[in-house]
């Protein structure tokens, strides 16, 4: 007898960093508050092609993504979701985004220290930057592989 399907919703969130100061983005929604750039991953997409994807479209930055911090998973009774936190560098110098549009108010270069000037999202977020200003272990992106590869 077949299993009913169960609602997974697929995120990517992204540590993007440029020596001591980190890239945050101010959004439209959740209370206009600051985040890492992140979103969910759309059909057909792999979670490293989000990652890239929200980031320049929240940030206006184009990245390299440069680790996997952590693959986290919340079952919940009716659905799940599953979020890679990678770990990014810029690919150039271009400044972040700072005229809104449909995907953010704008995006800022951020040191750990300056975390206190900025209302964030969550606690997990200065969580991520003081674990990577602190030198914690990312793992390679090539640990998230497409099925049968």
């Amino acid at each position: 007898m077949p299993r009913d399907p169960i609602p997974t919703w697929f995120f990517a969130l992204v540590v993007v960093r440029r020596g001591d100061r980190f890239l945050l983005v101010h959004e439209m929604k959740h209370g206009q508050r600051w985040y890492l750039p992140a979103g969910r991953a759309e059909a057909g997409e792999t979670l490293a092609t989000a990652a890239c994807r929200e980031t320049l479209e929240e940030a206006g930055i184009r990245i390299r993504l440069t680790g996997l911090l952590r693959l986290e998973h919340s079952p919940r009774p009716d659905s799940a979701r599953v979020r890679a936190v990678f770990l990014a560098e810029p690919c150039d110098d271009t400044p972040p985004k700072s005229t809104p549009d449909e995907h953010s108010l704008k995006a800022a270069w951020v040191s750990v220290a300056e975390l206190t000037n900025y209302p964030l999202r969550g606690a997990e977020v200065e969580e991520l930057l003081r674990y990577v200003a602190g030198g914690g272990a990312a793992y390679p992106v090539s640990l998230l592989r497409l099925e049968g590869a």
